[in-house]
């Protein structure tokens, strides 16, 4: 996959351009795949790449997120991820066909009723799971509607840009289901229990403006401008110390499950490493000399 610009990069065109400037790719010739992946300027993208089926996904493309996701974590380069999708939807939820068919056992499967489920299901490389446990700071850039397993991957990310085209809803009460991908965690610790229980209960649709004035996107810009507040923003993130970023989320996370005593020991704790860093001295060098920072993540 060559690197592609802005507006294909996330979801607002179907043809491809050849990028120029310090793009990786992850996708082998002879390994298909439903998620493009490309690093440029310290920031990972991921692209859900089956627009023919609004993204809906599939057991590959469920693999392909996990994978990618991790792969992102993993290298020191990328400092920022981005979570999009091709065409006019960012993920239509499961691709249901398809998991009906897929392998057994994972957190989105509909299988098992052949008597070949375990009972057991093996949460630990779900795309949500793995999601959550990320360092790396995430960015869904929601080019479109976002529905069911879709919408949980996306309250999943730490912050979310929304096309103002962009559409939210969780469904699964109206497929018998419930969300099985994080959003009973989720929705409730964002807009509170009322709210969610409301969004969740009725699975009513929401517009990106409904969904901005609830706090579940942090902005939401227009279709001409998404490509571009996109990379603003997540190049805004990359140009920070990267180390400390990622403890700062780590950190927030934390906090979550801690008291405030525990998270300020636990924060200082984190603490005194970094200040053993080169970024360290680096920004507090740039602060007095009144220049930007130039960090390299050690």
């Amino acid at each position: 996959v060559q690197g592609q610009s802005g507006a294909l990069r996330f979801g607002l065109v179907n043809d491809s351009e050849a990028a120029t400037a310090n793009v990786t790719s992850a996708k082998p010739a002879d390994e298909p795949r439903e998620v493009r992946y490309e690093v440029r300027d310290h920031v990972a993208t991921l692209t859900l790449d089956a627009p023919q089926r609004m993204n809906t996904i599939s057991p590959v493309m469920l693999n392909d997120i996990s994978e990618l996701l991790l792969r992102a974590d993993r290298d020191a380069d990328v400092r920022c991820i981005v979570l999009t999708g091709a065409g006019r939807a960012f993920c239509a939820g499961l691709d249901l066909q398809a998991q009906q068919a897929g392998p057994k056992g994972g957190l989105g499967s509909l299988g098992g009723g052949d008597g070949s489920f375990t009972g057991e299901f093996d949460l630990r490389s779900a795309p949500p799971v793995v999601l959550h446990n990320l360092d790396t700071p995430t960015v869904c850039a929601l080019n479109g509607g976002a529905a069911g397993y879709g919408l949980d991957l996306a309250l999943g990310c730490d912050i979310r840009i929304a096309a103002e085209n962009a559409k939210l809803n969780s469904g699964f009460a109206k497929r018998g289901i419930l969300p099985e991908s994080g959003g009973t965690w989720l929705l409730p610790r964002m807009v509170g229990y009322a709210k969610a229980a409301e969004i969740a209960f009725t699975g009513r649709t929401l517009t990106a403006a409904e969904a901005l004035d609830l706090g579940l996107v942090n902005q939401v810009v227009s279709a001409e401008e998404f490509p571009k507040r996109t990379e603003e923003l997540a190049a805004e993130i990359a140009a920070n110390a990267p180390l400390a970023v990622r403890a700062i989320k780590r950190m927030m996370r934390a906090a979550e499950t801690e008291t405030f005593e525990q998270n300020v020991h636990h924060v200082f704790l984190q603490l005194l490493p970094l200040l053993r860093t080169a970024d360290f001295a680096e920004g507090v060098a740039a602060f007095m000399e009144k220049r930007d920072p130039e960090f390299q993540g050690r």
